[in-house]
């Protein structure tokens, strides 16, 4: 292979105003290139008489410079061919192993405490059972591309430079606009916030309301990366059970009264699927207002609900200010969108706004266009009811695929909203085990069990159904039950050995 180095003079910089001899700044920069691996072991370095010409000086300092770099290793010479860096540093090169690197690093205790980021199987690919996974084949991709282009060939002045932390002030018109007739949510366009996604929301909140050592309400199950947020920001997440009515109050204020917020999914609980009932709603109000706390009502997929209508959000309820309301579009339109939003109450604008500005300044406002437009005329609201009919369908098709296959094994949760439903498995299995096993049979369902902090998980299987046709559902649960079956037969067979665990 060609020598593409060859021929090629390094960057030695020399300063004639220096008090230093020339010498020795060009024997400094050669063995500072040579160290940081700039220049590698092998890689041939111009002539004396070259680089004395390419810096316009004498040949004497460089011929000084090279004789030092000789006597000390760094170099060699071949005869009739020139001068090399010396082959002999390629172990030491590679040798600052990274053991040793490491050890002269350090991290913030803060970026320790975050959980491992682990690319799971479960969550590498599109198809059935995909967990927040919308029918992208149905959306009105011909309107959004027109809407894009149109924004990209003529932007409006304020799309490339306009400064401020909230977001589009037309775009939070149009949020707000569709948050009180569809959420009942109590807001104005200057309560609103645009963010990338409800996970830089729940980030932001965090920064605004809670300090290290702070006790947090989480729900047990609940969303793992909202477990994660406050874990890193050293903050006490105190699991509160969830029942058939939502998240357990009472057992939340025995567990921490002094609690400073509560991280809750009121109408469609991630993952078991349950809606907080009216009482347990009540009961949170009266207890943060109490307690002086604060609630951050995550609305990820209130859109999509099949036996009844939308329920109302919690921040609705709310008179006194304690809520801090969180939605994103990402869900509901497609992932990689990232656009969601907070509604803040107007006394803590000043801070989410400081806290938004230090961390990335305003949020781009291109997509904020195009989704203005996309909202303002009507495509949005046809859009999520064409959803809802469709999802309907499929998660009808999904339960009786389930209760065909399995009979009463599974015990299904959460079918009555969203775009995913959770079965519980029998005891003997472990959901991490089928899912990485599904993954490999291109079947993306989700485990339950990383939703839960304590140490007695409950065991299932996360569904996604929005993304599977009616007509492709029975044969996707067929294979989960091969998958499955698979498992069992694998469980039984290990019984007899851990009959004494």
């Amino acid at each position: 292979m060609a020598d593409i180095s060859r021929g090629i003079l390094p960057v030695i910089a020399v300063d004639r105003e220096s008090a230093e001899p020339l010498h020795r700044q060009i024997y400094a920069g050669f063995r500072e290139a040579i160290l940081r691996g700039d220049l590698a072991a092998g890689q041939q370095v111009p002539s004396s008489r070259a680089l004395a010409g390419e810096l316009g000086i004498s040949r004497f300092p460089v011929l000084d410079a090279y004789a030092q770099l000789h006597a000390e290793g760094f170099f060699a010479s071949r005869v009739g061919a020139g001068t090399f860096v010396a082959a002999s540093l390629s172990a030491r090169q590679e040798g600052r192993s990274t053991k040793e690197a490491a050890g002269r690093r350090s991290t913030s205790r803060r970026g320790a405490q975050y959980p491992a980021f682990r690319a799971t199987p479960w969550r590498q690919g599109w198809g059935a059972f995909g967990v927040h996974q919308p029918a992208l084949d149905q959306f009105p991709f011909g309107v959004w591309s027109r809407l894009t282009a149109r924004h990209s060939r003529s932007p409006r002045a304020h799309a490339l430079h306009h400064i401020d932390p909230l977001g589009l002030e037309p775009f939070r018109e149009a949020i707000c606009a569709y948050l009180r007739a569809s959420r009942a949510v109590r807001c104005d366009p200057s309560q609103i916030m645009v963010v990338s996604g409800s996970q830089q929301a729940l980030d932001i909140a965090t920064r605004v309301l809670l300090d290290e050592g702070d006790a947090v309400w989480v729900e047990e199950p609940c969303y793992p990366l909202a477990r994660a947020i406050l874990t890193g920001a050293g903050c006490r997440a105190v699991p509160v059970p969830v029942d058939e009515e939502g998240l357990d109050v009472a057992a939340g204020i025995r567990a921490a009264r002094d609690a400073r917020a509560a991280f809750v999914t009121p109408s469609h609980h991630y993952a078991l699927g349950a809606s907080m009932s009216a009482s347990r709603r009540i009961q949170l109000l009266e207890w943060a207002q109490q307690a002086g706390a604060w609630i951050v009502e995550d609305d990820y997929d209130s859109e999509y609900r099949y036996e009844s209508m939308p329920i109302p959000s919690l921040q609705g309820l709310d008179r006194a200010q304690r809520v801090i309301y969180i939605g994103t579009f990402s869900k509901v339109l497609f992932p990689s969108l990232r656009l969601g939003y907070l509604v803040i109450p107007e006394d803590l604008l000043e801070r989410f706004s400081s806290v938004r500005f230090a961390m990335d300044i305003f949020p781009s406002y291109l997509y904020q266009e195009v989704l203005t437009d996309f909202m303002r005329a009507g495509h949005f609201a046809r859009h999520i009811r064409r959803m809802r009919n469709l999802y309907k369908a499929r998660r009808t098709a999904l339960v009786e695929s389930l209760q065909g296959e399995f009979g009463n094994e599974l015990e299904i949760h959460g079918a009555e909203a969203g775009m995913h439903l959770t079965v519980t498995l029998p005891s003997g299995f472990r959901d991490t085990e089928i899912c990485t096993r599904a993954a490999a049979e291109h079947l993306w369902l989700w485990p339950l069990s990383p939703c839960y902090a304590g140490d007695a998980p409950r065991q299932g299987l996360i569904l996604g159904f929005a993304n599977t046709s009616e007509e492709q559902m029975r044969g996707a649960v067929k294979h989960l039950k091969a998958v499955i079956g698979n498992r069992q037969g694998a469980a039984r067979s290990q019984r007899p050995a851990a009959a004494g665990h």
